[in-house]
């Protein structure tokens, strides 16, 4: 018997991203200098300050190396940033073995086939709802927001009110 995505959600003290066509919609702009530039959603960002604020583990890890994306994530108290990762299985063994974490108690939100090998080995994959049809087809949930449009925002805002742990719990019931 298949597990609901939500049954997932009490267990889950650690968050992954990437960047990339999660935390922004995957667009880049490239200016003639040769700087490319993202756009991340300020609700995304709410969730990530909200969920490091909570005590939640939160981690990014990109194959981009955008040090403006890093400022923007460090602003938000996220201290666990890796970019310019072309391995990212490697990088999230280090962070169980970092943290001790369980991999049934780590989400991983992704996109793309970079984002495979880490989401077949998480508790709880997710993905936004653009994101490539390998990927939504291993996922636990598909957000109905796209990347850099509230995805990231849409799983850690479900699971903070599954867990009573979202601030604007008082305003309203999360269904």
């Amino acid at each position: 018997m298949e597990v609901s995505y939500k049954e997932l959600m009490p267990q889950i003290d650690t968050f992954i991203f990437d960047v990339d066509g999660v935390l922004t919609n995957g667009i880049v702009t490239v200016f003639p200098n040769g700087e490319l530039v993202r756009q991340m959603n300020i609700k995304d960002g709410y969730a990530l300050k909200s969920a490091v604020d909570a005590g939640y583990k939160v981690c990014i890890i990109s194959g981009g190396s955008s040090q403006s994306v890093r400022t923007r994530l460090e602003g938000l108290g996220v201290t666990d940033i890796y970019l310019g990762v072309h391995d990212k299985i490697e990088v999230y063994n280090q962070l169980l073995d970092k943290y001790n974490l369980l991999p049934e108690n780590v989400l991983y939100m992704g996109d793309d086939v970079p984002d495979f090998p880490v989401m077949e080995k998480v508790g709880f994959a997710c993905a936004p709802s653009d994101a490539a049809t390998e990927i939504k087809n291993i996922s636990k949930y598909i957000s109905p927001r796209k990347g850099g449009e509230g995805c990231a925002r849409d799983v850690i805002e479900q699971i903070m009110r599954v867990q009573g742990k979202w601030k604007g719990k008082f305003y309203a019931k999360y269904d």
